[in-house]
């Protein structure tokens, strides 16, 4: 299994994913051109993908969902609810299929299976991912509101991973914010902080093959920032990078 991430961060996010012969797309928060031009860095295209797959409905995440849908001819998956939150954002879409959240995916003739976990982040129906073949699983555990249970057990499950590390408290608290946003980021729905999502990587002891940080706020972390409070908890040799606001990361394996 390979994957990398085109683009995460409040300003859009988009993760690719292939394994045995099954080429996967989570999320569509960046331009059409974008994503082509960044999967071509890759030696990747955006033609003949298996499947869109939404998380939920906010902005960052799907609004290029429809033309991608429509310039790429992709088979569209996500929830009916998520569906009906955005339907008149995106516009026509010839191929969506729906599933329900907690439902497993299925690809490649079983090959591939894509686990998705509901959350509690404050979207209509969202979801994160376990993608998982015979080699390797692999998890997207973005836009998670706080670390609940499911999200403990399936990150004990991974071989590498996407995680939120939305926040530095500090820096939310003295930044520009109004105080009713600044509530819902850290509230029960809202984002994981750089301390939690260390605190969530901690509990995998040394299992994972690496672990990519992701969602980083603009206003209110910086690479940095999260790198040094990741750093603090689980010692240098973590094996660490940062799926940043503005370019792909490099081609990441699971083998």
């Amino acid at each position: 299994m390979i994957t990398f991430s085109l683009q995460s961060g409040s300003n859009g996010n988009a993760i690719y994913v292939e394994a045995e012969g099954v080429r996967l797309m989570f999320d569509a928060g960046i331009s059409a051109k974008q994503a082509k031009l960044r999967m071509q860095q890759r030696g990747r295209s955006m033609h003949g993908l298996d499947g869109l797959i939404l998380s939920h409905d906010h902005s960052d995440h799907v609004r290029h969902a429809g033309t991608y849908a429509r310039l790429f001819r992709l088979p569209v998956y996500c929830t009916r609810r998520t569906h009906s939150a955005v339907q008149f954002q995106l516009g026509p879409m010839e191929d969506l299929r729906y599933f329900q959240a907690g439902e497993t995916l299925s690809f490649g003739e079983g090959r591939v299976l894509v686990r998705t976990i509901p959350t509690p982040h404050d979207a209509v129906d969202g979801v994160c991912f376990v993608v998982e073949c015979a080699a390797a699983k692999l998890g997207i555990f973005l836009d998670l509101g706080h670390p609940f249970l499911m999200l403990h057990s399936a990150l004990r499950s991974v071989d590498a991973c996407y995680i939120e590390s939305n926040y530095d408290p500090q820096m939310l608290e003295a930044g520009p914010y109004p105080p009713e946003l600044k509530e819902r980021i850290r509230g029960e729905r809202g984002h994981i902080s750089n301390n939690e999502a260390a605190e969530l990587l901690a509990g995998c002891g040394k299992r994972l093959r690496w672990a990519a940080l992701a969602h980083l706020s603009a206003e209110n972390n910086a690479p940095e920032v999260a790198l040094r409070t990741h750093r603090a908890r689980l010692g240098e040799d973590y094996p660490l990078l940062i799926a940043t606001r503005h370019s792909p990361t490099e081609i990441l394996s699971l083998e």
